[in-house]
């Protein structure tokens, strides 16, 4: 890797980059060794060599330059080549001009030091910086090169991207689903960790959708295809991981143009330590001692560990949330959630299921009705109706009657409800306003002014007279409660919840699991124009919507970080989203702006030991305080501590 960028390519982790690896310890080593062998016959056998000295002298010479070609080499060759192409600030040119002007002052020994540590440094590096790259290709071991289709009464094993949609592919125990598709025969256990994170196994069944890059744990299923390859859940995951650096932070753009700036400035003060001091005190002994501090100067200065760890860091992140399930589509928004002040969730779909059930039987005093009889009644009544609020009914209660009934004189009151004869009653089940119409006795139109129903309320009467409600509702998530006290826990200040549900229901809702703010009955529209106000008043923060559903996508594009609910999220959601929660868990949008903010700490801990560093050191060698050992640390150690510090995000807390 070289080590003023960062490389994200995946084929250098074959087995050609393992081999230029043990071949560079392998110099590493001998190099180290000629070094020490040098070190020996200057330090403890030259002293005594009498009249052989100047033989002894060229020996431990020779040794010293034997180190240095061996580490140096490659180093000086990728300077020229640099300067070829204009690049005359680059490391491998500073190091190699550093180490050349310590051998023309007679400090050959540093020189190789120099160099043995640089190259120690790059390699240690590289492990460091694999380690990150590593976690990410885990996740691009869950795209299957082939698939086993049926074709002709016949098992034929093919290229994945050939299956067409339509047709049928047979997945074996222990193998992984190749694409999109609906069970169409047999039934099995699924391991989703490698796109949602989730350990637990999913029992999947005919019928049932079933993602490409789930491993089949348990029997042969046969899956009709429904979506082609390159448009499978884990193609369109693997394009958001690969691609996830195209969209850069503005940290990351600032620390470029920095280094841009940085290194041209340091090597003409460089310059200036070499040559003003002597001009001024003399060329002879000072020349050499302050070419001795320019050339540690020179070593320090280079900014690699700014260049590598900065992005290194975000790119951790990025591999971080890919394990948790959250897949952050570039850096950039990894930077705008950290500084997140308004939470905005859709409600349908993402704080609740988005399944109607009945969660409330109510019987009227003075009815003599039970609470199953008022149930079946009000389903009888509406059985054959496809009205959401008929379909929760039909799921609650079923009877051997269910099915068999006439509805006598049915009829649909639009807007208030229907009216008909079940069982020789008279069954009224509507609104306020259908209980109001037919004046219905025991029925008092606040009869819900104190407690706010949180759902859709069905008013019962039976032969005239007021019998009951039943409140059929859109059932909040089992964890909405917990994952907004979790957001809020993580320093957000604000949530919203914008919904077109009437404002009754969504204030209950809202209510029940501790959102702050409520914007209701809105369209599509209405919801980017709530954002944009909040956009508009923020406070230096960023504003974020989370939300699954394909009239969400505008809003996910508007608001500043789009969060889609992605395992049952929409195609247009999940594409329009800056974010996609794989597993449409609601608490991993807290755990997504706690692991953004680890990030952006992470990011300023190595901006700012990085410049505190380099800076003393370049002082204390322009003061002459330091020798070249400390320079070697400024560069090469604080890079490979900075690398250290970014990876520790991959690790799991």
């Amino acid at each position: 890797m070289g080590c003023c960028e960062l490389d994200h390519e995946h084929e250098g982790h074959g087995h050609g980059h393992e081999h230029e690896e043990e071949m560079s310890l392998k110099k590493i080593i001998l190099s180290a060794v000629l070094f020490a062998a040098g070190i020996v016959v200057e330090k403890f056998i030259a002293p005594s060599a009498g009249d052989n000295v100047q033989m002894v002298r060229g020996i431990f010479l020779t040794l010293y330059f034997g180190s240095y070609i061996l580490c140096g080499l490659p180093v000086i060759r990728e300077a020229v080549e640099g300067l070829s192409k204009g690049k005359c600030f680059g490391e491998a040119f500073i190091m190699a001009l550093a180490t050349i002007g310590a051998v023309a002052i007679g400090e050959t020994m540093e020189a190789c030091a120099v160099m043995i540590l640089f190259q120690l440094g790059e390699y240690l590096e590289d492990k460091a910086s694999d380690k990150t790259k590593d976690t990410i290709e885990e996740l691009l071991d869950i795209r299957p090169d082939t698939a086993c289709v049926i074709r002709g009464g016949k098992e034929v094993v093919i290229d994945a991207d050939d299956v067409e949609v339509g047709e049928t592919i047979i997945v074996k125990p222990g193998e992984l689903v190749p694409l999109d598709g609906i069970v169409s025969k047999g039934s099995t256990m699924v391991d989703t960790s490698a796109l949602t994170g989730e350990s637990v196994p999913r029992e999947i069944g005919e019928g049932e959708e079933i993602l490409s890059g789930f491993v089949n744990a348990r029997a042969v299923i046969e899956i009709k295809v429904t979506k082609e390859f390159g448009e499978s859940t884990v193609s369109k995951i693997l394009d958001l991981i690969e691609n996830a650096q195209g969209k850069k932070a503005s940290t990351e753009k600032f620390i470029t143009r920095f280094a841009k700036v940085y290194t041209p400035i340091v090597c003409i003060l460089v310059v200036a330590v070499a040559v003003v001091p002597p001009t001024i005190l003399g060329w002879n002994e000072n020349f050499r001692t302050w070419l001795y501090r320019a050339c540690e100067m020179l070593v320090v200065s280079c900014p690699c560990a700014l260049v590598i760890s900065v992005p290194l860091g975000f790119f951790a992140g990025i591999g971080r949330g890919g394990k948790d399930g959250i897949l952050v589509k570039g850096s950039s928004y990894l930077e705008l959630l950290s500084r997140a002040e308004t939470v905005a969730f859709d409600k349908t779909g993402t704080l609740t299921k988005g399944v109607y059930e009945v969660t409330a039987v109510e019987v009227a005093e003075g009815c003599s009705l039970s609470k199953d009889e008022l149930a079946a009644l009000v389903t009888h009544a509406e059985y054959y109706s496809d009205h959401p609020v008929s379909k929760s009914l039909k799921n609650f209660h079923t009877c051997e009657n269910c099915g068999k009934l006439t509805v006598e004189e049915a009829e649909e009151i639009s807007g208030h409800g229907i009216k008909c004869i079940v069982d020789g009653k008279k069954v009224l089940a509507g609104n306020k306003k259908l209980m109001l119409l037919e004046k219905v006795l025991g029925f008092n139109e606040n009869i819900d002014s104190e407690k706010k129903a949180a759902g859709s309320v069905v008013y019962v009467a039976v032969d005239g007279v007021f019998a009951g409600k039943i409140i059929v509702s859109d059932v909040v998530k089992e964890n909405a409660k917990s994952a907004i006290e979790k957001i809020h826990n993580v320093g957000i200040p604000t949530t919203v919840m914008l919904t077109g549900d009437t404002k009754d229901n969504a204030q209950a809702i809202a209510d029940s699991i501790g959102i702050d703010e409520v914007r209701a009955e809105l369209l599509p529209q209405d919801k980017v124009e709530e954002i944009e106000r909040f956009m508009e008043n923020r406070n230096g923060g960023t504003v974020v919507f989370v939300g699954d559903g394909i009239n969400d996508a505008p809003v996910l594009t508007r608001s500043d970080v789009g969060i889609a609910m992605g395992a049952m999220g929409s195609d247009s959601a999940i594409e329009a989203a800056d974010i996609v929660i794989m597993d449409d868990n609601i608490e991993n949008v807290a755990l997504a702006i706690k692991l953004a903010k680890k990030t952006m700490i992470n990011v300023k801990q190595n901006i700012a030991f990085s410049i505190a560093v380099k800076v003393a050191i370049l002082g204390l060698c322009a003061c002459g305080f330091v020798n070249m050992w400390l320079a070697v640390f400024g560069d090469v150690g604080v890079c490979l501590l900075t690398i250290l510090n970014s990876i520790r995000l991959l690790k799991k807390k």
